[in-house]
């Protein structure tokens, strides 16, 4: 049998071509299995990959243009998130980068300020399923790690999933959700995983994303707020630069996760991202959104009745809303129906 022959038998998966194939040169019966494994690939990207999900940039789009976009018409009041994610994640994502380590991200503010919010908006432009992607893998850290005497089976339960999903595609997102809620040490098994180099096996872990989010500091980023504000500091004047200490001393000796991690030690962390508390303002812009997602104009008495009777303000400086946008959702369903 011919090379050509072969080469068909192998694309079409017969086991047995090698045995058909003995008469024929090693370096030639090499040659066609290089080209055999190409041959399989292509046939994988052009057969189950234009109807499933895959490894590649049709799943994977990473549309960092769209999440751009999406931030700007539906996030309100987080001028530092917006300005600092769409260019790690486009640093990240670009053809000339050089990473040697995954991109580790830790968002930090009180309820209802949108972290969750903006890592499902990263999950929906980076892949074509979104949150619903089998390479979006996401922790909860009261249900998935509730006692604190089982730390290191969860520490080996992390480090094994981890493993697994970055060798099945390298560009996986894990996030990390409650990780204020998790029991301290849990995630120190993840600082081998994400720092530079950190595996030895072959696996790619550079284009990998991680993103923790936490409540620890949300307080502390309203106080700060608070007082540069009563101090004549414009809200949007504020940079990264005001907070990314303070959200590092807080979490690392705050209760959670991260209380005396390796991972800050080890310094994996590449940004701190605060939430700030959200003002009255824009929890107004949270209800009109919901209006709109209903296909419904903003009502105007419905809106201020909710204000009235379902809003409180901070006792320390009487500025920000206490539980920002969240169950607003439901308030304005409710006065639909």
């Amino acid at each position: 049998m011919n090379v050509t022959n072969c080469l068909l038998l192998c694309l079409g998966g017969l086991l047995f071509c090698t045995h058909f194939c003995q008469s024929i040169e090693p370096l030639t019966i090499g040659a066609a299995i290089g080209i055999s494994t190409v041959g399989l690939t292509y046939f994988k990207s052009q057969t189950y990959c234009r109807f499933y999900e895959c490894c590649d940039d049709r799943s994977i789009p990473a549309n960092i243009t769209a999440l751009r976009l999406s931030l700007e018409k539906t996030l309100y009041g987080q001028h530092i998130v917006a300005q600092h994610i769409i260019p790690a994640l486009t640093a990240h994502f670009s053809a000339q980068s050089k990473s040697r380590k995954p991109l580790v991200l830790s968002f930090h503010g009180q309820p209802g300020t949108g972290k969750n919010f903006v890592a499902d908006q990263i999950a929906k432009a980076l892949y074509l399923e979104g949150s619903n992607s089998g390479y979006v893998v996401k922790y909860l850290g009261r249900s998935d790690f509730p006692q604190a005497e089982f730390v290191g089976i969860y520490k080996e339960r992390i480090s094994n999933e981890v493993r697994s999903h970055l060798r099945s595609c390298p560009r996986s997102l894990f996030i990390f959700d409650e990780v204020d809620k998790m029991p301290s040490g849990v995630l120190d098994t993840l600082t081998s995983l994400v720092d530079y180099n950190a595996f030895t096996d072959g696996t790619d872990h550079t284009k990998a994303i991680f993103i923790f989010l936490s409540n620890t500091a949300g307080t502390h980023i309203a106080d700060h707020l608070g007082n540069s504000m009563k101090a004549g500091k414009l809200r949007e004047d504020t940079r990264l630069s005001d907070y990314e200490p303070l959200l590092q001393r807080a979490a690392y000796n705050m209760d959670g996760g991260m209380k005396k991690t390796s991972l800050i030690e080890a310094h994996v962390i590449d940004h701190y991202i605060p939430f700030l508390p959200l003002e009255k303002a824009h929890v107004v812009q949270c209800l009109e959104a919901e209006f709109r997602r209903w296909d419904k104009t903003p009502d105007r008495d419905i809106i201020n009745d909710i204000l009235s009777s379902s809003i409180s303000y901070d006792r320390m400086h009487g500025l920000f809303v206490s539980s920002g946008c969240k169950t607003l959702e439901k308030k304005v369903a409710m006065a639909i129906y």
